[in-house]
């Protein structure tokens, strides 16, 4: 793929996993400053690892929760929950995935992850 048909195929999955409504508000903040970093996330992060074969999207959000409860990028965490839900993983499944990351990355690591999953499932009525 060139990078219009990444940014493209990007876009398309960063709205199925995040929703239009956050999507128009992130694109709606992009001035000068941050166009060029919008792009790259979009084709980068979105337009290459979301689109390769031989995970559905539902394992991705697997793998994208696991990676942001080990780092502590709770913003990323929380964002990603939503489109894990958004991706089919139940509440449980979440529990599940928590409780491995507290054995692999920590207690205090997963203990943060319950207390962000337990406001975003309230937000959401989860």
């Amino acid at each position: 793929m060139d990078d219009r048909e990444r940014h493209e195929q990007g876009m398309k999955t960063r709205r199925a996993v995040l929703g239009d409504a956050y999507v128009d508000a992130a694109v709606a903040k992009i001035d000068d400053f941050t166009r060029d970093f919008q792009d790259y996330i979009v084709r980068v992060a979105w337009g290459d690892p979301w689109q390769r074969p031989g995970l559905d999207l539902k394992m991705r959000s697997v793998v994208v929760l696991s990676v942001t409860t080990s780092l502590g990028h709770w913003d990323e965490f929380r964002l990603h929950l939503r489109g894990a839900i958004n991706n089919g993983l139940t509440k449980n499944e979440i529990k599940e995935i928590l409780m491995h990351c507290a054995a692999y990355a920590g207690i205090p690591a997963a203990n943060h992850a319950f207390r962000e999953a337990q406001q975003v499932f309230k937000e959401l009525g989860v």
